[in-house]
């Protein structure tokens, strides 16, 4: 009787030790609150953000700042700091955790204004031409890009746009301002590809037979960056390619010495089969990079030819009949492409991001 007495007591008393460290645990789960995030935006252009994150029982804080994948960092006192590549919107967002791993979680929209003044130094082509007139121009002179010429090709394409191009095209990267358009390539996870890009046409609102190009751009480099101008024939979609023709007015594969001061010139077209013919210019001395070229095609009846800053480098007879692809009418492309058969992937000396930025397009008959 007694030896029952002491277990009962025994029971009662081990409950009661069970209930009253199952209080304590529970006591000690205490959850974070009242997060709250402020950001303060730097006004000298550089690009750095300094946010600062309170919440109650919390003790420490993850930060991502939107600007892609791989970014966040760790803080005990919630203060973090980050600066942006460029200018722009992004969604940054604050984690923040107490000691028993409890969390809480808020977004914030920063804006960041990038010193982004380009340096205009480089070759300025001529407004005129003797014997010729000018018939249409852009010269990117809004805050957004004119749909009443251009038209965005978005995606990853067939077979990343038949070079196996790692990019994926999104309207995001082209901006239109200050009397320039900017096409940027960035490293950043989207839709199943790693980089991000853009890719513009004038196919079905600007064609043209005929007359001189001017093209002025400013090239991005590095390896596996490949920037391009060049136009399609404007009957792709009926005869396919490369029947329908191709011209490449400039082109590069940018990877250090040999490439980033070196442009390609080339013609595509179907002579019994693919065929394809070029020239290469190199610059004597500096990169596309360090400032703005003029690129130009001179195309007649019966020839193309291919300039630097005014500076014939290529002329291709087209008066054959296996040519006459070239006698008829085109639309031009821009587009700044990652990776692909020809320039290679990107490697850990390729810096992100990339700019092709483009003055001017002026079209003379």
């Amino acid at each position: 009787m007694k030896s029952s007495f002491l277990i009962k007591n025994y029971l009662v008393a081990l409950t009661l030790i069970v209930v009253n460290l199952s209080c304590k645990k529970q006591a000690s789960a205490v959850e974070p609150s009242n997060l709250q995030l402020t950001a303060n935006v730097s006004t000298d252009g550089s690009g750095r953000v300094d946010f600062v994150a309170t919440a109650d029982n919390a003790d420490r804080y993850f930060f991502t700042f939107g600007q892609g994948s791989n970014e966040s960092i760790r803080s005990s006192d919630g203060k973090a700091s980050t600066v942006y590549a460029e200018g722009g919107t992004y969604t940054v967002k604050v984690t923040a955790y107490s000691s028993s791993d409890k969390s809480i979680t808020m977004s914030k929209q920063i804006t960041v204004d990038k010193n982004d003044t380009i340096d205009n130094t480089g070759y300025i082509s001529p407004e005129t031409y003797p014997g010729m007139t000018l018939v249409w121009q852009d010269e990117f002179n809004g805050t957004a890009l004119d749909t009443r010429y251009w038209t965005f090709e978005q995606g990853n394409g067939a077979n990343g746009w038949g070079n196996n191009e790692l990019q994926f095209y999104r309207e995001e990267n082209t901006k239109v301002s200050g009397g320039y358009l900017t096409i940027t390539a960035r490293k950043e996870n989207f839709s199943g590809r790693e980089y991000t890009s853009s890719r513009i046409k004038t196919q079905d609102k600007k064609t043209f037979l005929y007359g001189r190009v001017d093209f002025r751009a400013k090239l991005p480099k590095g390896q596996g960056i490949w920037p391009a101008f060049w136009a399609l024939g404007a009957n792709i979609t009926t005869v396919n390619w490369p029947l329908c023709g191709e011209i490449d007015i400039m082109e590069m594969v940018g990877g250090g010495a040999g490439k980033d001061n070196t442009v390609h010139g080339t013609v595509h077209y179907e002579d019994g089969g693919h065929k394809y013919i070029g020239k290469s210019y190199t610059l004597p001395s500096g990169d596309f990079y360090d400032k703005f070229h003029v690129f130009s095609l001179v195309w007649t009846e019966t020839s193309l030819k291919w300039y630097i800053d005014n500076q014939e480098y290529y002329s291709f007879d087209s008066s054959s009949a296996a040519t006459d692809e070239f006698r008829k009418p085109f639309f031009l492309l821009i587009n700044l492409a990652v990776g692909g058969n020809w320039p290679g992937s990107p490697n850990a000396s390729t810096v992100f991001p990339q700019k092709y930025i483009v003055d001017y397009v002026r079209v003379f008959q």
